[in-house]
């Protein structure tokens, strides 16, 4: 198995990484979104459409 970051072999220790680098730079790619997955439903939209005007309202109100 390679690692999925560098394409090294993989460790035991740090599976499926090959070193705790790798595992760290997998995590702050799941932490800053860049595997979301976009979504296209209409509901999802209105959701963040919703939750963007409900945190605009709260910041303006400090």
């Amino acid at each position: 198995m390679s690692c999925p970051i560098c394409g090294k072999p993989t460790e035991a220790k740090y599976r499926p990484f090959c070193s705790g680098r790798c595992a760290d730079i997998d995590l702050a790619k799941w932490v800053s979104g860049s595997y979301a997955i976009p979504s296209t439903d209409p509901e999802d939209i209105e959701e963040a459409i919703e939750a963007a005007e409900k945190a605009r309202q709260e910041e303006t109100k400090h």
